[in-house]
């Protein structure tokens, strides 16, 4: 019952730790999430001729909306745990959810759920993924990009020479979540592990660019002054900070037909 106690209470403070980061940085979000719209454009081209079947359509974590404005469907409601996001969101509806609850019912039997740079916020990325792709209709889709276990290498390599533990949250493995989401029933339309960089900077800029992002949160405790000069101290000042994304857009089957 302890344990039980404490993942619960480690869950609960990591939630209002993304809310709170997220809230202070929302008016200038949108100024610093060059990658995140970049990759919602991508989405939207991969989705322009989806044949989605009725249903309810949903953006999960949906933030300002930069991945709704850039999809072709229409209507979807923006759900997001930060309701200073959802105020610079332009869609409507929205609604203030926290998405390591599962969804709200009336997403069962989805249409469409797209989901952009939130899946690796919640307690159980793979076990929500799961999730979603069962709350879909037959024939319904998933539209997604999360960031995954192969990012910010050159950060785990530097705390790695400093001897100091590395404060990045720790992201989902893409083949876990792929797997997930075959066991769940979803059959993939395009699936790629992609790889950005953003310019050489050294490590004090990107984490500050982090920290405006409202993308800072983690469970693990902040590194001290000492540790963090040690951190800055072994980065890698000529390489560029790297992001792993997985892009999967996929449908549920279909049932199969019954014979004669």
């Amino acid at each position: 019952m302890n344990s039980l106690l404490s993942a619960t209470d480690s869950r609960s403070a990591l939630s209002d730790q993304v809310r709170r980061q997220f809230g202070r940085g929302a008016a200038g979000y949108e100024a610093q999430a060059l990658l995140q719209r970049a990759v919602a454009c991508r989405l939207g081209r991969l989705c322009r001729d989806l044949p989605l079947p009725a249903g309810p359509r949903a953006d999960l974590g949906a933030g300002s909306g930069l991945l709704s404005r850039a999809l072709p469907a229409q209507g979807l409601l923006q759900l997001d745990l930060c309701p200073e996001l959802l105020q610079h969101n332009p869609q409507q509806p929205t609604l203030v959810w926290d998405l390591n609850d599962g969804l709200p019912s009336a997403l069962q039997g989805a249409a469409l759920l797209a989901s952009g740079f939130a899946l690796q916020w919640l307690d159980d990325p793979a076990g929500q993924l799961g999730h979603w792709c069962r709350s879909l209709a037959p024939g319904g889709w998933l539209v997604l990009a999360v960031p995954t276990a192969g990012s910010f290498p050159q950060w785990h390599q530097a705390a790695a020479a400093a001897g100091v533990a590395c404060t990045a949250l720790e992201l989902p493995p893409a083949d876990r979540l792929l797997q997930a989401a075959a066991r769940a029933g979803l059959h993939p339309y395009h699936s790629r592990v992609l790889r950005f960089s953003r310019p050489h900077q050294g490590g004090l800029a990107a984490l500050r660019h982090l920290r405006r992002l409202g993308a800072g949160a983690s469970p693990q405790p902040p590194l001290g002054a000492s540790e963090l000069r040690r951190l800055l101290a072994n980065w890698p000042q000529k390489t560029s900070l790297t992001w792993e994304v997985l892009v999967l857009v996929g449908h549920r089957d279909h049932p199969a037909a019954s014979g004669p």
